[in-house]
């Protein structure tokens, strides 16, 4: 395993934004650099400067020169000395009128510069703690993840996205997981699910912790399983109580249980096309049916809510009896699990435990509506977290796209966010171009769901780079572009190099080879003949 893993961007450069509250906050941001327009006036060739652009990072340390990487040693633990010196979770200081260093940090970081920009914006540390205050928005941070950067999860902030990694024993090892999950950072990834199984759980969530900018989860389920050497009837409260403690201790932010699962809804998925699709929920399942009593899940809702309080760890309600195909969406046993969760929402408020609800799925877009109006009519509120939706079933290998479709509008319709899924969704376990892959797809999503939610700042990103395109400037077309790597690879690909380009953008990027095209743009600057060479 690579101990020094870096995380860089063309053309940008880490910054840090201060707090009010807080004067010592320190709110990574990443600012982009831009060339000058170049423009004609009065037959003079005129470069006017154009502002950075300033974008949410969710690359942590790892993009920043000055701090020392040390996979083996861990993050810096940034948090720490906020939750020394607090007791209670964000959501019971919240109802105590108390903006916690988290709440001022998330506040920043969702503005992206609106307040330089000179753009009206409703978000502010007081209006964070309202949301967190009333359960329609979560800050999922253990005490004992002291490495993770505070982010949150509510309709009325930017959509997050997820991505799923994990091993098994006859897969991937530590270190490559390790690595994804820094892969992930970089490309925009908000959050983790560490889905490993077999016989190195432990250690692998150990490491990707330690190592991890941002909040963590997990499905206990997998873990406990493991510990009964996967029999299902040697599953008990006591067993899954102690795998649940002993994540927290390591720091898990958010954990999926399929609480939601009653023993009386079990039967309504039986006459599916594709039945239970979900791995958690068909093992408490299969538990309830076996021993023929109400799931320990769901029983012993209330002692989870205390675990999960001492550490400010979020639950995230699984959704085990969601759709495996489009024609099993909206069926009775889905909505059934789902108005249960609502019951289990309002049950962890009174503890103050964050939560927040799992959705399908397989959906077709006309169905897709409706799941949105139930949860938030059934869930008080609490923000929900889909996979896709996929809104077809015919497209293995491209399942990132179907369901990329889903998500944006599920997104723009108030999901706050959204796990992504991978070309190889079905078919295999994602490597690390399958996560670049999924985590960009998704981000596509969430940034359109938040254009048309009019997100505060959401546009200037969008018409910066409009701007250059007009503009010719490639350089700036690539770097403000969610993966400009894959954009310049794309366009040397594409365009040999050969007859005029302009120096100003170089022969790698300027695609306007006709002199009188350049000069149409004024982007003539050094206009040269380069015959038959190609881009480096």
């Amino acid at each position: 395993m690579n101990n020094n893993i870096r995380i860089s961007y063309p053309s940008s450069e880490k910054m840090y934004m201060q707090g009010t509250i807080y004067p010592d906050l320190r709110v990574g941001m990443r600012r982009i650099m831009l060339t000058p327009t170049v423009k004609t006036v009065g037959g003079r060739r005129v470069a006017v400067e154009n502002e950075p652009v300033v974008v949410y990072d969710t690359s942590g340390p790892y993009s920043d020169p000055d701090v020392e990487i040390d996979l083996a040693r861990g993050l810096p633990p940034l948090r720490k000395p906020w939750t020394q010196r607090r007791h209670g979770t964000q959501m019971a200081c919240a109802r105590q009128g108390i903006i916690t260093e988290e709440m001022e940090y998330v506040a920043i970081r969702e503005n992206m510069n609106c307040e330089a920009l000179g753009i009206e914006t409703h978000i502010t540390p007081e209006f964070v703690r309202s949301e967190v205050a009333a359960g329609r928005a979560v800050i999922p941070a253990n005490v004992n993840h002291p490495e993770s950067e505070p982010m949150i999860i509510g309709p009325a902030f930017l959509v997050k996205i997820n991505a799923n990694i994990g091993n098994s024993s006859s897969t991937s090892g530590i270190g490559e997981e390790v690595e994804k999950a820094v892969w992930s950072c970089k490309w925009g990834g908000d959050t983790l699910m560490d889905l490993s199984t077999g016989t190195d759980i432990h250690e692998t969530r150990e490491r990707i912790l330690r190592n991890s900018p941002v909040p963590v989860g997990t499905v206990p389920m997998y873990q406990a399983f493991e510990k009964v050497g996967g029999r299902v009837e040697r599953l008990s409260w006591e067993v899954f109580r102690d795998t649940l403690v002993e994540q927290c201790e390591q720091g898990v932010d958010y954990f999926t249980i399929h609480c939601g699962i009653r023993r009386k809804n079990v039967p309504l998925a039986n006459g599916r096309l594709t039945g239970m699709v979900s791995r958690g929920g068909s093992i408490i399942s299969k538990w309830c049916m076996v021993h023929d009593e109400e799931s320990f899940l769901y029983t012993h809702f209330d002692n989870i809510c205390d675990i999960c309080a001492r550490y400010d760890a979020a639950i995230s309600l699984g959704d085990g009896l969601r759709p495996g195909c489009t024609f099993d969406a909206n069926d009775a046993a889905q909505f059934a699990e789902l108005d249960t969760m609502g019951e289990l929402v309002e049950r962890a408020w009174a503890k103050n435990v964050q939560v927040f609800i799992e959705g399908p799925g397989h959906v077709p877009m006309q169905k897709i509506r409706a799941n949105m109006d139930r949860q938030i009519a059934k869930c008080h509120g609490a923000p929900f977290y889909t996979l896709g939706p996929l809104v077809t079933d015919i497209a293995p290998g491209y399942d990132h796209i179907t369901s990329a479709i889903g998500a944006a509008q599920i997104g723009w319709q108030g999901t706050a966010m959204l796990c992504y899924v991978t070309p190889k969704e079905h078919l295999a376990l994602p490597d690390k171009e399958d996560v670049r892959t999924g985590v960009v797809t998704y981000k596509i999503a969430a940034h359109a769901a938040d254009l048309a939610k009019g997100h505060p700042g959401a546009a200037v990103r969008d018409n910066a780079l409009s701007k250059a395109r007009y503009e010719f400037r490639w350089k700036d077309q690539f770097n403000l572009s969610l993966d400009p790597e894959r954009a310049v690879e794309y366009y040397k690909t594409s365009n040999s190099v050969g007859g005029k380009y302009c120096t100003m953008c170089g022969p790698d990027f300027c695609a306007m080879r006709i002199s009188g095209e350049l000069e149409a743009r004024g982007c003539d600057l050094g206009v040269k003949e380069l015959k038959g060479v190609k881009g480096s």
